[in-house]
């Protein structure tokens, strides 16, 4: 099992709920369950799932909570999104037992995070887990054998259950049935969907358009849909951590694009199996934005796990000069562009570096990437 960089332990607080948030099956369970394993700690591990608990817990009756939580110290709830009223038990919880330890884990932020905001104001710690990080897998395999399974990230993703699969056609497989299974059924479960098909249709329309600005109207046209609906579809995809966006950045040009976004996927499995292609990177015709969405999802996750604070944007000119991804953070502007291929020289434009005193860039390669997600 590949050591996670997030360690839940020493983010426990007593009178405070922590919350642990990442897509189904990047390994939440697993993580929380180490909390477990200490001596003499008396805890009681729910689920979501558990109807007759989910049923009782979400009554915020006190005298209930009590005899759940009485005795313990440690209260784990596993995909907590699906218990009603979950935000107002939580703060039952945090008010009335203060020496209590309290996790609490979901799938979907758009939900629990809804729920919680108001109630667990000042009574919250907020964690996210996403699927492996180059860097754990880097910390568990040489040099050489990280490189050697870079290619196989592209295409089949880092979920940890997909990476630990040996042949091709079982990561094939397991990545099309946690598409299938857990995040479409999730989505459609949290908001009552119930046109499967146009949530799909509109992933496989971003699947296409990686590394370009994406209009809500023109996807509204190609989907039948007005574009407020598919800001509220590309809204809940963001917080069930199937896609990432990126705003554009503007400060002082006024030809700079700003007002459409970019959208990435949180694992290049889940893109590729909604499109199902699976052939190898040297067979392929994307590469280069496979490459790209890889590289800002690492920097994302790499960022996260350090405790780095961060804003991320993408940079473009209506002249057609652009950076694929900006990185705002104390203070400073660092620019970086994406390329697979690292014959192709880049340089960087003079608008950018002119514009902004405290900004830098760097070209980004399969060659150099090491330090830039580690």
């Amino acid at each position: 099992m590949i050591q996670r960089s997030l360690n839940p332990e020493s983010h426990l607080k007593k009178g405070k709920v922590l919350i642990l948030y990442g897509a189904r099956q990047v390994g939440k369970t697993t993580l929380v369950k180490t909390l477990l394993t200490q001596p003499d700690r008396r805890y009681a591990f729910y689920t979501g799932d558990d109807l007759p608990f989910a049923t009782a817990f979400g009554k915020c009756d006190l005298q209930i909570i009590k005899n759940m939580v009485q005795g313990l110290d440690l209260l784990l709830i596993d995909e907590a999104q699906k218990i009603e009223r979950i935000g107002t038990a939580l703060k039952l919880v945090a008010d009335h037992f203060p020496d209590l330890y309290v996790v609490v884990t979901g799938s979907s932020s758009f939900d629990l995070a809804n729920s919680t905001e108001e109630p667990l104001t000042g009574r919250k710690n907020v964690l996210t887990l996403f699927p492996l990080s180059m860097q754990e897998i880097a910390a568990e395999l040489t040099p050489w054998e990280a490189a050697r399974r870079l290619h196989e990230l592209l295409i089949y993703g880092s979920y940890p259950e997909v990476f630990s699969l040996d042949s091709f056609r079982e990561k094939e497989n397991r990545i099309t049935e946690i598409k299938n299974a857990y995040l479409i059924k999730d989505i459609l479960e949290f908001q009552l969907l119930k046109r499967s098909h146009v949530i799909l249709d509109l992933l496989k329309l971003l699947a296409f358009q990686i590394g370009s600005e994406v209009s809500t109207v023109e996807l509204g046209k190609q989907l039948g849909l007005d574009y407020k609906t598919v800001q509220r579809y590309l809204d809940l995809l963001e917080k069930s951590f199937v896609l990432v966006s990126l705003q554009g950045f503007s400060r002082n040009l006024r030809k700079e694009v700003s007002k459409m976004k970019m959208y990435y996927f949180m694992d290049l499995g889940i893109r590729n199996a909604v499109i199902a292609n699976f052939n190898p990177i040297e067979l392929r015709n994307d590469a280069g934005q496979l490459w790209e969405n890889f590289m800002i999802i690492e920097r994302i996750k790499r960022n996260a796990y350090s405790g780095k604070t961060a804003n991320y944007y993408f940079w473009r000119t209506y002249d057609q000069k652009e950076i694929d991804l900006i990185e705002e953070s104390g203070g400073s502007l660092r620019g970086f562009e994406f390329k697979w291929s690292s014959n192709r020289r880049v340089k960087a434009p003079k608008e950018w570096l002119q514009t902004y005193d405290n900004a830098t860039w760097e070209c980004i390669t399969p060659e150099n990437y090491t330090a830039f997600v580690q």
